[in-house]
């Protein structure tokens, strides 16, 4: 078959990757366009180029019939999905003679949208998974052609879950339903709509920490934004995030958000029914940095409350 990859970042590298290793006719790659003020090139377009493959960078696809055009010419079997942001109007999604799929990192109809992952550990869900679905012009709502459920365990972060778990399955699940489709053995399963969910971007604005809740909320909070967007509190009214976390469950002492205890290694906070000891933290416009050095540096001291006004 003849394989359009279109994606971004490390995961579209391994899928094409992966696709090439295994001797996939790819006759073009779409990535994201080069960035306006100069960085680093996106790593999916390095390995096209390192392999000699057509690389297209369209900055959208919307009213452009140029760009269908482009498309179009590379008379395509297969267009394959590796974490795409762009909205591909239905017209070129079904040009290839066998259609378009895309890896999608939840359940669905469950967390449809754009930040999937953050979602289902923020709201303490404990399973999880990928879907590889056929693209319509609906926001994640074509048919279901596999997918695959993982565990979300209490210790993970939203960057556990996707590179220890989600991503490396992805690939493998994608590279599996590129034979099915070639097989014609890929399935076109409707999703059913009363199950469906949606959440949008998980945004700075959706993960300040609220101290008067629950050591479990505050935890899921915590590590479902770790890295990003990352939860966050305030200290004398400047924002700090807390990442690298440990919940210590039934850790009594303090009022909640009250500092317990500070080291060098980490910073301890009370909450309701435990504490959380943070190890690194980034604060307002800094870089990461461990809690015990920022507290040192902020004159945080055990006593000190944390989201107090």
């Amino acid at each position: 078959m003849r394989i359009v990859v279109h994606g971004q970042q490390a995961f579209g590298k391994s899928v094409l990757e992966a696709l090439l290793e295994r001797g996939e006719n790819v006759v073009g790659v779409y990535c994201a366009p080069d960035p306006a003020q100069g960085g680093r090139v996106d790593p999916l377009k390095e390995a096209a180029l390192a392999r000699k493959l057509p690389v297209f960078q369209p900055r959208s696809f919307k009213n452009k019939p140029e760009v269908w055009e482009e498309f179009g010419r590379l008379k395509a079997d297969l267009c394959v999905m590796a974490y795409v942001t762009l909205i591909v109007p239905e017209e070129v999604l079904n040009m290839p003679t066998r259609g378009t799929i895309q890896y999608h990192p939840s359940l669905l109809p469950k967390h449809r949208g754009p930040s999937s992952i953050n979602w289902p550990i923020i709201m303490g869900e404990t399973r999880t998974g990928l879907s590889i679905f056929w693209p319509d012009q609906g926001l994640d709502t074509g048919p279901i052609l596999m997918q695959k459920e993982i565990e979300i365990r209490d210790t993970d972060t939203l960057g556990s879950l996707y590179f220890d778990q989600l991503y490396p399955l992805g690939v493998k699940a994608l590279v599996e339903c590129v034979d099915l489709v070639r097989d014609g053995k890929a399935p076109k399963i409707v999703q059913d709509e009363s199950k469906a969910t949606y959440e949008g971007w998980c945004k700075k604005e959706h993960v300040q920490i609220d101290w008067q809740k629950p050591l479990q909320d505050i935890w899921n909070l915590i590590r479902g934004a770790d890295p990003q967007p990352g939860a966050w509190t305030t200290h004398e009214g400047a924002t700090v995030q807390l990442l690298d976390a440990k919940k210590l469950a039934g850790a009594s002492g303090g009022r909640p958000g009250e500092v317990i205890a500070v080291d060098d290694a980490a910073m301890t906070v009370a909450a309701a029914g435990g504490q959380i000891q943070v190890t690194r933290v980034r604060p307002d416009g800094g870089q990461k940095i461990a809690a015990g050095a920022f507290a040192k540096s902020a004159g945080l001291r055990p006593g000190a409350r944390l989201g107090a006004a």
